[in-house]
């Protein structure tokens, strides 16, 4: 493929691309809800544009490029949703990993992920067919591999999230909780202690700890919102501490004694956790003493033996 036939492939798809924006985004082609209908009716000020009125108002971080296509995004990520079954663990991930995102919103940057895999894997088919180097299955490969390969690397980035934020805040949960305990101890109440905490420190626990207070603002009960706290981070440290929270402010237990055990407990655990990983730690360093350096050690020791046994004679 010569380098005119390869750039005119290019702008024919792109034209392509373009008619076919154009097309499906024509009001006869959408099917407005019902929803969309009544709502510039009930909101107050200005009315908006009935096609994609809730999408085009949002602000988009592409800026008009994002207000271009935002409507396709959303139709695609609400097909995605809808075959989707995880959703629930999903959402719960999201939360887990501290991020103030819905699940259509992280499977938007899925595909903004996926779509800059696309624009790599044409780039890269692009630059090879003007140099003359055109292969059709390693282009195949390329086009179809690398969105893949996007969009399942944002999914693995969030696994990574998940666990950096659960080791912060197994890091600083020990610290809190002896704060927590001396503020207790100086006879402010639980919720004080928590709104001083919010106040004077920053980390993952502490913002866990003023979304709670927030929630406890809104009407919300003091145990649920722990409770909602310890499901939303999903550590067996944080459960065991609002359990024994719960129970000690309901049987009249000292608070400030069983926040003073449950960050010794955590400071064991990981005392346990750190021996746990130098023992294997440990034994990964046998394989390259015992498979490297031993056998070379052995030889420099026995070759010049052998090498004498073979001048004597």
């Amino acid at each position: 493929m010569s380098g005119g036939m390869a750039w005119g492939a290019v702008l024919g798809l792109g034209m392509g691309c373009g008619l076919w924006l154009a097309f499906v985004r024509l009001p006869v082609m959408r099917r407005l809800r019902f929803a969309d209908r009544v709502a510039p009716q009930l909101r107050s000020g200005r009315p908006l544009p009935a096609l994609g009125a809730s999408q085009l108002a949002a602000e988009s971080p592409l800026g008009p490029l994002g207000r271009i296509f935002g409507p396709v995004l959303a139709d695609v990520v609400q097909r995605i949703n809808r075959f989707n079954p995880s959703s629930g663990a999903l959402e719960k991930r999201l939360g887990k990993a501290g991020l103030d995102l819905s699940v259509s919103d992280f499977r938007a940057e899925q595909l903004l992920w996926a779509s800059g895999g696309l624009l790599v894997a044409g780039a890269f088919v692009t630059g090879s067919a003007v140099n003359g180097n055109f292969n059709a299955f390693l282009s195949m490969v390329l086009l179809a591999g690398l969105p893949l390969c996007g969009f399942a690397l944002r999914e693995w980035y969030l696994g990574e999230q998940v666990q950096r934020r659960s080791r912060r805040i197994l890091g600083q949960f020990p610290g809190i909780a002896e704060l927590m305990a001396l503020a207790v101890g100086a006879g402010e109440s639980t919720i004080g202690a928590m709104e001083r905490i919010g106040r004077t420190t920053r980390g993952d626990v502490s913002d866990e700890f003023r979304s709670a207070l927030a929630e406890v603002r809104s009407g919300r009960a003091l145990g649920e919102a722990l409770r909602h706290m310890a499901d939303r981070v999903d550590l067996g440290v944080m459960t065991r501490f609002v359990d024994a929270l719960n129970v000690a402010s309901e049987r009249g237990t000292p608070v400030a004694q069983v926040m003073r055990s449950q960050a010794q407990d955590v400071r064991d655990a990981a005392k346990r956790d750190l021996m746990e990983t130098a023992g294997r730690k440990e034994i990964g360093m046998m394989l390259p003493v015992v498979f490297g350096i031993l056998p070379l050690t052995i030889v420099f020791a026995v070759y010049p033996g052998i090498a004498l046994i073979d001048l004597s004679y």
